[in-house]
């Protein structure tokens, strides 16, 4: 399926939601997603009013026409702004500072003032029937290989309720993720191939990741606006995958090049299918779905808080990356210290040994291996394994400890001994162990060997050790 994108007038924008690792957005809740039973259920039936323009919003309109009832399951990490029986508090600082980090990693103007908004929503998903946003930036811009992508705007906003089923008559939803902070990435339709499409996720999605957002699936969603020339704008939404992309985008032109010859061009909303394919959803909503949020002040945003972003901008990936070259660590290694976010952690214990690779394997790998040994999840043994508990083994090296005994000792502290108690050197005779092994078990391979003595002495030895006298004995 091929397309000439400059010939066919394609225009792409995208729409980028990615949740907040912060309490929810005006109230104090938990962003907590629960999968256990609620404890208790509410019922509701929602009803679309007028917006400022005087008039329904046509999204809400075709919503009402289903007639559903809404069943919300509620759980003790919720409270009364999220049933829309109490007033929202005020809005979430930590949330806020970090869209202004975002805002400014994107090169945008920030509004000093700006209104909290209602937008009209009817489909269940939100209690009140709306949801609230609000305006932070405007105008900025993302490089890709291909030029600048303006990014129109940045907004603030709650995260809808959670489908849980929907039959014919009912939806029911959970309010676990109900008013969990999003953050709105909006671009100018200045994408003009798929492939530059792809290239813009990919570049939105790594300084989202280099802020404190929430990580996994279903935190973050993209949608894509769609159009050719002579049609009207289509907004796909529902991408997990930046993969999907492409492929998406090719079937929709050739089906909006299918309406145009059939006189059938619609402004729709339609979801993405994992076939590449889309359905429609309901009509593109108008500017009748939005009025001001009245409950909630103005929100003022002082130069100090925007300085307070600036001064406080993360690095990049690309940026970790490139620092983290410098030490000659191998691609696994320099993979790992960036996916589980141990850069930092990294920068700090370079300050106290020099030997990347043993920092490196001791903030990755081997807690990955003790975890596995000690049927504990990397979690636990993480934050058993804190990087000021590492800086202290590390410090330790050379005086106490050889760097072959780190893995040793962190593995023994995961099992519950004292940092004391762990650095303590056995009086073990290694080498007469290993002598007695060999003459009670001749003919083995070195590896089974190994298995033995480290069978015997789990934990008090390293296999570096063993390794090194088996050489030595064999």
């Amino acid at each position: 399926m091929e397309h000439d994108y400059k010939k066919d007038g394609l225009k792409i924008g995208l729409e980028i939601h990615q949740q907040l690792n912060t309490n929810k957005l005006f109230c104090d809740c938990p962003s907590l997603l629960r999968n256990d039973e609620p404890d208790y259920t509410v019922e509701r039936i929602l009803n679309p009013v007028v917006g400022e323009t005087g008039e329904i919003d046509v999204a809400a309109a075709h919503e009402k026409m289903k007639n559903k009832t809404f069943i919300y399951h509620v759980y003790d990490t919720n409270c009364l702004v999220e049933l829309d029986e109490s007033p929202p508090g005020e809005i979430n600082v930590d949330a806020l500072k970090i869209v202004l980090q975002i805002a400014e990693l994107f090169h945008c103007n920030t509004f000093p003032v700006t209104q909290v908004m209602r937008k009209t929503v009817v489909d269940g998903t939100n209690t009140s029937g709306f949801q609230r946003t609000v305006l932070i930036a405007h105008d900025g811009y993302v490089e890709t290989p291909e030029g600048k992508v303006g990014i129109e705007t940045i907004a603030l906003e709650e995260d809808s309720a959670r489908k849980v089923s929907e039959d014919e008559k009912t939806k029911t939803f959970k309010l676990d993720r109900l008013g969990i902070p999003l953050v709105e990435i909006t671009t100018k339709p200045e994408i003009y191939s798929p492939k530059q499409c792809k290239e813009v996720a990919m570049k939105i999605g790594e300084i989202l990741r280099a802020c404190n957002v929430k990580r996994g699936i279903g935190t973050i969603r993209q949608d894509v606006n769609v159009s050719i020339k002579g049609s009207k704008r289509v907004e796909i939404k529902g991408f997990q995958d930046p993969k999907m992309m492409i492929k998406t985008i090719d079937i929709e032109i050739s089906r909006q090049k299918e309406c145009l010859k059939n006189n059938e061009c619609k402004n729709e909303v339609r979801g993405a299918l994992p076939d590449g394919t889309s359905v429609f959803q309901r009509p593109m909503p108008g500017a009748a779905r939005m009025y001001p949020e009245t409950d909630v002040p103005l929100l003022k945003i002082s130069r100090e808080l925007i300085n307070e972003a600036k001064n406080n901008l993360p690095k990049l990936a690309s940026e970790h990356r490139s620092y983290l070259d410098e030490f000659g660590l191998n691609e696994e290694l320099v993979k790992l210290i960036l996916k589980q976010n141990k850069v930092e952690d990294f920068k700090t214990l370079n300050h106290v040994i020099e030997s990347p690779e043993l920092i490196a394997k001791s903030l990755t790998l081997f807690q990955m291996e003790i975890a596995k040994k000690e049927k504990k999840s990397l979690a636990e043994v993480s934050e058993i394994l804190n990087v000021h508990l590492l800086e202290a083994i590390l410090e330790e090296v050379g005086k106490k400890i050889s760097k072959n005994d780190v893995r040793t000792v962190m593995q023994k502290i995961v099992q519950g001994e004292t940092l004391d108690k762990a650095i303590e050197k056995s009086d073990i005779n290694l080498k007469e162990e290993v002598e007695k092994f060999v003459k009670e078990n001749p003919g083995l391979s070195q590896g089974a060997y190994m298995g033995l003595v480290m069978g015997k002495f789990r934990g008090k030895v390293s296999g570096k050790e063993v390794a090194d006298v088996l050489k030595e004995v064999i």
